[in-house]
């Protein structure tokens, strides 16, 4: 016999709150959307809501995670991501939620009785007294994974919240965090995948498409750089020098790129792989830009090193233009997302013909062609063989005097 009765209501004491969370909230795919709904729903429910927050940690490279606030006329919540840097912070310091995090299985404070402080009187008490709150609760949620996130409440009902509000929050709140959870595994995943194999491929890997040899044809500007004489530097400079060195060089090239909507497809040691996609609009410019705005960054990156006496380091970039199989590729057990073809090929011979050429850009003239660009930027090189290629391609370079004035 189902435990469900015929009105569609769950037994006891259970809202239709508590009903939507366990049901219907499979249709709300974000978590602001999910937790706006949650509680507007309490809201009808009686309960005196007029502000909720969620504090959720999460996996990124720069993020620590994100609070979501709600307050009464929202349809949906409102994130806000934190960086790292924020647990130095003074607010968090002293904050209910850091003591949840570090274990505190719930903090409760009337806020219109002043003489009642059941602990530490943390800063966010007062703000919300000035505000007209009476009553603050805050409580842990624990996922699966046993981290712990947390989450508050506030009224400003006189008298505060009713031992029945309390009951009706506590009761909620074990769905609400596995219904988060999912929702922020899945948050983690894409945040991850985007991280570290790239959005047009994180996208395909959530939609399933994981069978080795699925792929596609893309045309796309291609691009690959390389940071100058690594090997040597890599024999001879301590290794945290040399991986604040990577690190820079990197962040220069990789917001050139991402700047103007590249899609970074791998870092190969101290190389980096990119395609600018030409269904999208003007995507030659944009890679054209990309390398003008790197040439800029890598020149402001040595003169800063050099005014700390550090070594300036060289580079050299190559666009090329052509279809790439872009796809899953490897071993059964070992696969990666990357692409192949000739015309990545020639992108990579054409960066190792910058050193010879001792230029920092050059450009094939199928890049330069058939793509949009400033022409008075450009100055022409003839046409030259490069290593294991068949035929002699034409080439181009950037002037020293524009690509030092760009960005």
């Amino acid at each position: 016999m189902s435990a469900v009765p015929e009105t569609g209501r769950w037994p006891g004491r259970r809202t239709r709150t508590l009903d939507w969370l366990a049901r219907d909230s499979v249709l709300e795919p974000y978590i602001d959307n999910l937790f706006g709904g949650v509680c507007n729903r309490l809201r009808e429910d009686g309960l005196p809501l007029e502000r909720a927050t969620l504090h959720l940690r999460t996996l990124h490279p720069q993020l620590l995670g994100a609070t979501i606030t709600w307050r009464p006329g929202m349809r949906d919540a409102e994130i806000v991501f934190h960086e790292r840097r924020v647990l130095q912070q003074p607010r968090y310091l002293n904050s209910p939620v850091r003591a949840l995090f570090e274990g505190a299985e719930g903090i409760r404070q009337r806020l219109d009785l002043d003489h009642t402080v059941q602990g530490p009187a943390f800063e966010i008490f007062a703000d919300l007294r000035d505000q007209g709150f009476t009553d603050y609760l805050a409580l842990p949620m624990r996922f699966t994974d046993g981290r712990r996130h947390a989450s508050s409440w506030a009224t400003r009902r006189p008298g505060g919240f009713r031992p029945t509000d309390l009951l009706t929050i506590e009761e909620m709140l074990p769905v609400l965090a596995m219904a988060i959870e999912i929702r922020l595994n899945r948050r983690i995943a894409r945040n991850l995948l985007n991280t570290y194999v790239g959005p047009r491929a994180g996208e395909r890997i959530l939609r399933g498409e994981i069978t080795r040899g699925s792929g596609e044809t893309l045309h796309a500007a291609i691009w690959n750089s390389d940071l100058r004489g690594f090997t040597r530097l890599s024999q001879s400079w301590p290794r945290d020098a040399l991986l604040d060195l990577l690190n820079g060089y990197f962040d220069v090239m990789a917001d050139a790129v991402l700047g103007e909507g590249g899609e970074i497809l791998k870092f190969m040691g101290d190389g980096l792989l990119a395609i600018f996609p030409l269904d999208t609009p003007r995507a030659c410019a944009r890679a054209f830009r990309a390398a003008r705005a790197a040439v800029h960054g890598m020149h402001h990156f040595n003169e800063t090193r050099r005014s700390r006496g550090e070594e300036s380091v060289g580079f050299g970039i190559a666009l090329h233009r052509g279809d790439v199989m872009w796809g899953n590729i490897g071993a059964a057990s070992r696969l990666d997302f990357t692409v192949i073809g000739p015309a990545v090929n020639v992108t990579e011979r054409l960066q190792e013909l910058t050193k010879e050429l001792r230029v920092e850009v050059l450009l094939s003239g199928e890049f330069v062609h058939s793509c949009e660009h400033h022409e008075a930027a450009l100055h022409p090189l003839g046409r030259r063989r490069l290593r294991d290629i068949d035929e002699a391609i034409e080439i181009y370079t950037i002037l020293e005097e524009e690509a030092a004035a760009s960005g």
